[in-house]
C-alpha cells in the first residue's frame, strides 16, 4: 500500500471517529438522564425553622383548655387588641402582678378545692383591675360582687360586716358560683362570660343568636371582651417580659425557683 493511499484510509478512520463522537455527544445533551427516585426536599425558611410551629402558638391561648378559633380574624384582632391594652407601654404599672402575688397563693387552692379550672384566678384582676373598691354599680371586693349575689352565695353584708372585702370567704363563694354557672352552660368560657353578664342575660343571647360558642356570639361590649381580657390577663402574668415587664418579684416564677433561692427573695 502506497503512502497516499495510507493517508486516505487514516483520514477516513479519523472522520468516523470524529462524527461518532459528534452523535455521542448530542445524545448525551438531548436525551432527559434517568435520575433514581428520590425523596421530596422542602425547602424551609431559617425563620421557621427557630419559631414555634402556628398550632404550637394557638394551642397557647385558651381559657380552661377551651381553646380560641384564631384562624377567625375577628376573634384573633380582638385578642391582640386586648392583650395590646395590658402591655408595660400601655399600663405602664406592675401593680397587676403585685396583686397576683398577692391573691393567688389564696386563691389556687381553693379553686383546685372546687373543682374550678386554675384560670379563674385571673377574674379577680380583671374585675377589680389597677383600682378595685367598689363599682358604680355596687360591686364589691376582688370579685366584685354584688351585695344580692354575695348573700346568695353564703356571704354576710350589712353595715357592720361586708365579706366580699374577706378574700378566702369571697373565693369560696365565688366558686360555688362558678360551678352553678358551669352546670347550667357546659362550658368554662360561657361560665366566664355569665359571671360578668348573669346567666339570665346570656341565655337569652343563646336562644335568640341560636350559638353557644361564646367565641362567636354577639354580646354587648364589656362581655363581649371579657373573656378575651382573662386570655390576655393569662398570657402577661405568664410571659411578662415578654410584654414589657421587668424588675418584678412574680409568684408565678417565684416558686419555680430553688428554694435557697426564694429564701432571698
Amino acid at each position: 500500500m502506497d503512502r497516499k493511499e495510507m493517508t486516505k484510509k487514516h483520514l477516513i478512520t479519523c472522520s468516523v471517529i470524529v462524527v461518532m463522537v459528534i452523535i455521542s455527544a448530542l445524545n448525551i445533551f438531548s436525551t432527559t438522564p434517568v435520575m433514581p427516585a428520590a425523596k421530596h426536599i422542602v425547602l424551609v425558611p431559617a425563620n421557621l425553622l427557630f419559631s414555634k410551629p402556628a398550632e404550637a402558638e394557638e394551642a397557647a391561648y385558651n381559657f380552661a383548655d377551651e381553646a380560641l378559633p384564631l384562624d377567625d380574624k375577628k376573634v384573633d384582632f380582638k385578642l391582640k387588641k386586648s392583650i395590646a391594652k395590658h402591655r408595660y407601654k400601655t399600663v405602664q404599672s406592675n401593680v397587676l402582678h403585685a396583686k397576683a402575688d398577692k391573691v393567688f397563693p389564696i386563691i389556687e387552692p381553693i379553686l383546685r378545692a372546687y373543682g374550678i379550672p386554675e384560670d379563674f384566678k385571673y377574674v379577680p384582676l380583671v374585675e377589680s383591675g389597677l383600682r378595685g373598691g367598689t363599682s358604680p354599680k355596687g360591686a364589691r371586693g376582688v370579685w366584685q360582687f354584688m351585695p344580692g349575689t354575695a348573700r346568695t352565695y353564703g356571704l354576710r353584708v350589712n353595715r357592720r360586716v361586708d365579706e366580699r372585702l374577706n378574700l378566702r370567704k369571697s373565693t369560696i363563694a365565688a366558686c360555688k358560683y362558678i360551678k352553678e354557672l358551669y352546670q347550667e352552660f357546659n362550658s368554662w368560657t360561657l361560665a366566664a362570660a355569665a359571671y360578668n353578664n348573669g346567666s339570665i342575660k346570656l341565655e337569652r343571647a343563646i336562644n335568640k343568636q341560636n350559638e353557644d360558642n361564646y367565641f362567636r356570639m354577639s354580646l354587648n361590649r364589656e362581655t363581649g371582651s371579657y373573656v378575651y381580657k382573662l386570655i390576655a390577663m393569662k398570657e402577661i402574668i405568664t410571659n411578662p417580659e415578654k410584654y414589657g415587664y421587668k424588675n418584678f418579684y412574680s409568684y408565678n416564677h417565684l416558686h419555680q425557683l430553688p428554694s435557697f433561692l426564694v429564701a432571698y427573695n
